[in-house]
């Protein structure tokens, strides 16, 4: 098998200094390949990409309107979130609303993202708790629908339990694709994660996005999913992260999810349009890079990433005084290939 090419290029000076691998599908919602780099065939482990996706179940499952959860907490379930105290004090009221407390969340405990966070606990001489897991919002989500259903919140995160029966089900329909006979791992956070290649999880997203071949209950589920992200994009992600600085430039017009080892998915609603990519060495510079390239070339968008909102494509590198000393762009490959495919 012939490696990846390079499609993303770190600068220091005038040199290129470092370069990233990868491979991503663009993927209309009728499952058309509009374009693609690298081998899309390979399977991958789509991580907390496919958050947006677990979430249809906490609409289907009939606990956001039994808990009346509002858009803050579904975009919370979608998240990978900081750890700032608006993500987590929006964790411990939601476990509170449905009948539990933050001992029930079987993801584990990590200290936040942001040093001015983890400054605030040392000096309250508090420990960080499972709250304060990028993942909480998302295990908050599985355990109102098991609370609402009736069922063992125990083991919630195993890949018997039937809320996990439930989401591979989902991502199977999606997709359009059996998981059936495919690599299986356990993620971060604790739950099973299922092997997927990028062509079929980027046709998830293009279908979560536009509803098509969708039922008539999945595409409501969807659309108040994609719907609670756009309005509450401080939830998906936190201060200062590529997700939420990315919603907040789109104004409803897409939204993106990162993932663990350089995964990276996105929904355009108005072109039925899906995106998954991946970098090989599993760089969050380079997938960040990455995903605004491909955005930037999608009819309609090219203004969103213009202006303030440029060094989405075009990431600086910064040196420790805060200076500029180079720069994260798309490789002269890849601007290629998404000129000549998704340029209108």
């Amino acid at each position: 098998m012939s490696a990846n090419p390079v499609v993303i290029d770190v600068t220091r000076g005038g040199m290129i200094e470092s370069r990233h691998r990868g491979a991503v599908a663009v993927v209309r919602d009728d499952g058309k390949l509009l374009a693609s780099l690298g081998d899309v065939s390979q399977q991958i482990y789509p991580r907390s990409s496919i958050k947006p996706l677990q979430a249809i179940q906490l609409i289907e499952s009939g606990a956001a309107e039994a808990y009346q959860l509002t858009d803050r907490q579904l975009a919370l379930a979608c998240a990978s979130h900081n750890g700032e105290n608006v993500h987590v004090e929006t964790v411990r009221q939601w476990l509170m609303q449905i009948g539990l407390n933050e001992n029930a969340l079987e993801c584990g405990a990590h200290a936040p993202r942001r040093c001015e966070d983890q400054k605030a606990l040392i000096n309250s001489n508090i420990e960080p708790g499972a709250a304060h897991n990028n993942c909480s919002g998302k295990h908050a989500g599985f355990l109102s629908s098991v609370q609402h259903l009736g069922l063992s919140s125990a083991g919630y995160i195993e890949a018997t339990h039937p809320i996990q029966q439930r989401v591979l089900s989902l991502l199977e329909d999606l997709a359009d694709v059996s998981l059936a006979d495919v690599p299986r791992g356990i993620d971060g956070c604790g739950i099973p994660v299922a092997g997927i290649a990028l062509q079929p999880l980027a046709l998830s997203f293009a279908r979560f996005a536009s509803g098509q071949g969708l039922s008539t209950e999945r595409r409501h589920a969807s659309k108040h999913i994609y719907r609670a992200m756009v309005s509450e994009p401080m939830m998906v992600a936190g201060t200062g992260r590529w997700c939420t600085r990315a919603i907040q430039a789109g104004k409803g017009s897409f939204i993106v999810k990162t993932g663990a080892e350089g995964v990276f998915c996105g929904a355009v609603p108005d072109a039925g349009i899906g995106i998954a990519l991946k970098i090989d060495d599993g760089a969050s510079r380079a997938s960040e890079c990455f995903m605004g390239a491909v955005l930037s070339r999608i009819s309609g968008l090219q203004h969103v990433f213009k202006g303030e909102s440029e060094d989405l494509v075009r990431l600086p590198v910064l040196n420790v005084a805060g200076n500029v000393a180079g720069v994260v762009r798309p490789s002269k490959m890849l601007e290629e290939l998404l000129d000549g495919s998704l340029k209108p």
